[in-house]
């Protein structure tokens, strides 16, 4: 009986100890789902920088919906801003990163629109010799982000 007991100790604390790296991956995976909504957004900026050599200052601009209007199962809304995309989590997200923002800034080459637009996510920097435009709004956690979102030295 004593033997039993130390063993369901044992298998109790290993699944205390793995619990929070479980939930910690949700999470992420949750974030990870809800960045392929930028997608729509990503056209119609990359055109506007291609034809004006300027961002879409909203979503107005970018012809998008209302930022409320265009959500999914974890981002209650996207909004643009200066070409900067910024999603916020609500909905279905954990409640760890219900309300935080992720935002994807546009890199570009000044003055040179042949050049493609690169996406920064959260925390990274631009590429070499390109700006990353808009302003970053990123405020989830490192922890959570994607390795490409996080910021250099921070993986």
């Amino acid at each position: 009986m004593v033997e039993m007991m130390a063993v369901v100790a044992v298998i109790a604390i290993l699944a205390m100890l793995a619990l929070p790296s479980y939930l910690d991956r949700i999470v992420r995976q949750q974030i990870e789902a809800a960045l392929p909504l930028a997608d729509i957004a990503k056209k119609p900026i990359v055109d506007a920088w291609a034809v004006k050599l300027a961002m879409p200052a909203d979503n107005a601009a970018a012809t998008l919906p209302v930022p409320d209007k265009i959500v999914n199962n974890f981002v209650s809304s996207l909004t643009v801003e200066n070409g900067a995309i910024h999603l916020a989590f609500g909905n279905r997200a954990s409640k760890s990163i219900q309300g935080k923002v992720i935002s994807l800034l546009p890199a570009v080459v000044d003055g040179e629109p042949k050049v493609p637009v690169a996406w920064i996510c959260g925390y990274a920097e631009a590429p070499g010799k390109m700006t990353a435009l808009g302003v970053n709004r990123t405020n989830v956690p490192q922890e959570y982000l994607p390795l490409d979102c996080r910021q250099v030295g921070k993986r």
